[in-house]
């Protein structure tokens, strides 16, 4: 009987989290391949660290200094704690025992005046004062319940179409005429419900968000070919801009700029606006339509370039002319092979938009290959790793809950604290945390619409592959941070401009600009689209200045990692590995201080709050020589990530990131 950390080891592994990381993301036809590029990267790898003198060292920080950042953190998250007045307003009843709320005004057991033995030694709330996770984490009960049924209507329309066609048609089908059976079975249903959905979603407003997929449709296919992709972009921008300007345009707004003469007073109201207010009042579950609409524009784009690149690729069918399996495709070659003409119709155009359990939050996934999964069911999907992915799920939401019933970051940065209450070891652990709680909310949504994907026969891309800890690269960090968004950054935005300077582009898509004459020129050129590209995100995750200055810090710090790359080549460093390592590692060491202050600014303390945050941990000698105790303890933690990515390499796993 496998023992406990087996089954933990197999719960998480790469091939658990995402067969594309893996051997097993190609199919078997095309294995031997496979195995030749694995064994070039084991080959290439360095002899393990794991056992040496250095690295016992190592372990014996970590087993030290884990426990004792939690409880640096939690400390400071205490009831007796200076600010917890302060904040403690944010805090909701937890369900952890011995953390519940004992009070009939969901107070602590507080020490009082008149019961001074009163105590409670340690908080009863949890903090749930995010707004954004609290959306999330306050629906699980429907999500699951829409989790369990929506595979169950499909397997139940399923079994209804194939009775209705074996009476009318032969029992005997050829492999096509079988998957063009299953394509038009799962488009139906997806459409159906998909329309069914958005309905129930946004009410009213489902009319607004058809309206814009109709328009976006007809553009892919009725402007002139040469203007598609400009008019497409064009349209799609000025779409993410008005909804957030115009509020998702409520009725009652277009009502009174029709009927101008419109009073303050019911009376005064004219029956237009009357009639308009009551229709906005049926917005469904989620009136602010508009907010979720940012990963819905990523497939319209995603269509209508995919249809318009689908022109261009060679006319003879890249299956045949590679001899590949159409039934078992790898995740590159589904992106890439365009689906088939027919393929792009009004239909299957909204049964994908429309997706139920990706339309809220992704992962994304390009309309090829979301077509071909439709045709054909991935050979990565199975009952055994979805639930292996289900068990990881749930065991990352209980992480995330006792986070939240014993640390309090989230509520202590929003209440404006006077930081100069916290040691400086507090202060930076309440940042590092926070920045956790941040990588978990976002994690937590996105793995749990995967999995319902994943219940349903689509294989979507996982969207984190590195624990946030687990990150020393400013461009490895935003190739492993969203990881479906990154994907599809790159393959609509970055290469079409050139990327690096060279590389693979789309089929039918702009041919970069010449390739650059120098090393320096292909830096500045890959600088340059950064920049391009984290102006673009920073405006799509919201149009204001602090995500802007976060897309343009992004860009700067990763100035450091191209100079250091420039003045410090790998190939020359090939007889002297160790020194090779610590240059690399103490360099690591600023990536990871300039990607924590570009995200601390961008999602949680904005440009005041880090100000405010750093004045408290360096306004002293005793926070001064805490910052150089932290760059010893992050080399230390920075030379551990090396070893694991190593690691990878020795399994034949080289993910970039």
């Amino acid at each position: 009987m496998p023992s406990i950390f087996t089954w933990l080891r197999r719960v998480y592994s790469l091939d658990t989290l995402d067969t594309r990381f893996t051997s097993t993301a190609t199919p078997d036809t095309r294995r031997p391949a496979k195995d030749s590029r694995a064994n070039a990267i084991a080959q290439g790898a360095s002899p393990s660290l794991w056992r040496t003198p250095e690295f016992f060292i190592y372990y014996i920080f970590f087993i030290v200094l884990v426990p004792l950042m939690f409880k640096t953190v939690s400390d400071a998250s205490k009831y007796d704690h200076p600010i917890y007045s302060k904040y403690s307003d944010l805090l909701s009843p937890g369900w952890i025992p011995g953390r519940l709320v004992v009070s009939e005004k969901n107070k602590c057991a507080l020490p009082t005046a008149t019961d001074p033995d009163r105590t409670d030694p340690s908080p009863c709330f949890q903090d749930n004062s995010d707004t954004q996770y609290a959306s999330f984490r306050d629906n699980i009960p429907p999500l699951l319940l829409l989790l369990i049924a929506h595979p169950l209507l499909r397997r139940v329309y399923q079994k209804y179409a194939n009775r209705g066609k074996t009476e009318t048609k032969p029992s005997s089908h050829a492999v096509a005429g079988a998957s063009d059976a299953r394509l038009e079975q799962r488009m139906h249903f997806d459409f159906c419900f998909g329309l069914v959905f958005i309905t129930a979603l946004h009410g009213v407003s489902a009319l607004k968000v058809l309206l814009i997929l109709y328009i976006n449709f007809r553009i892919g296919k009725d402007v002139p070919r040469s203007y598609v992709p400009a008019a497409t972009w064009g349209f799609n921008l000025c779409i993410l801009f008005a909804n957030e300007l115009l509020g998702g345009y409520p009725l009652e707004r277009i009502a009174k700029i029709i009927a101008p003469g419109s009073g303050s007073t019911i009376e005064e109201t004219s029956s237009l606006v009357q009639w308009a207010q009551t229709l906005d009042d049926l917005g469904g579950l989620m009136p602010r339509w508009e907010v979720l609409f940012k990963v819905t524009v990523l497939r319209l784009i995603s269509f209508n370039m995919d249809n318009y690149w689908s022109v261009d690729y060679p006319a003879a069918s890249p299956i045949e002319k590679k001899q590949l399996d159409p039934a078992s495709l790898s995740d590159r070659d589904r992106v890439k092979i365009p689906a088939e003409p027919a393929a792009f119709t009004f239909r299957n155009y909204i049964a994908y938009v429309l997706y139920s359990p990706l339309y809220l939050a992704g992962p994304i996934l390009t309309f090829n290959d979301y077509a071909s999964q439709q045709r054909y069911k991935a050979t990565s999907v199975s009952r055994t790793r979805t639930v292996m992915y289900g068990i990881r799920f749930g065991l990352t939401l209980l992480c995330m809950e006792l986070i939240l019933h014993y640390i309090y970051a989230v509520a202590i940065s929003k209440a404006n604290p006077d930081w100069s209450l916290f040691s400086p070891g507090q202060l930076s652990m309440l940042a590092f945390f926070n920045l956790h709680i941040i990588w978990l909310k976002l994690l937590i949504p996105w793995r749990f619409f995967r999995l319902w994907a994943l219940v349903d026969g689509i294989d979507p891309p996982e969207n984190m592959v590195r624990c946030m800890s687990n990150n020393y690269s400013a461009f490895a960090f935003w190739r492993a941070w969203h990881r479906s968004y990154n994907r599809w950054i790159v393959r609509y935005i970055y290469i079409p401009l050139g990327g690096g300077g060279g590389g693979q582009r789309p089929p039918g898509a702009p041919r970069p600009a010449s390739p650059p004459k120098s090393g320096f020129m292909s830096k500045f050129l890959q600088i340059r689209n950064f920049l391009m590209v984290f102006t673009f995100v920073a405006l799509w995750h919201d149009i204001n200045l602090r995500l802007l200055m976060w897309g343009w810090l992004v860009t700067l710090f990763v100035l450091p990692e191209v100079l250091g790359g420039m003045l410090f080549p790998a190939h020359r460093w090939r007889s002297r590995p160790t020194a090779y390592r610590v240059i690399c590692g103490i360099g690591s060491v600023g990536n990871i201080f300039m990607m924590m202050v570009a995200n601390l600014v961008g999602f949680a303390l904005g440009l005041d709050g880090l100000k405010d945050l750093l004045a408290g941990l360096t306004g002293s000698y005793s926070g001064l020589a805490y910052l150089v105790s932290c760059c010893v303890v992050l080399f230390v933690g920075v030379q551990v990530m090396f070893e694991v990515r190593e690691d990878e390499l020795r399994m034949g796993i080289n993910l970039k990131c």
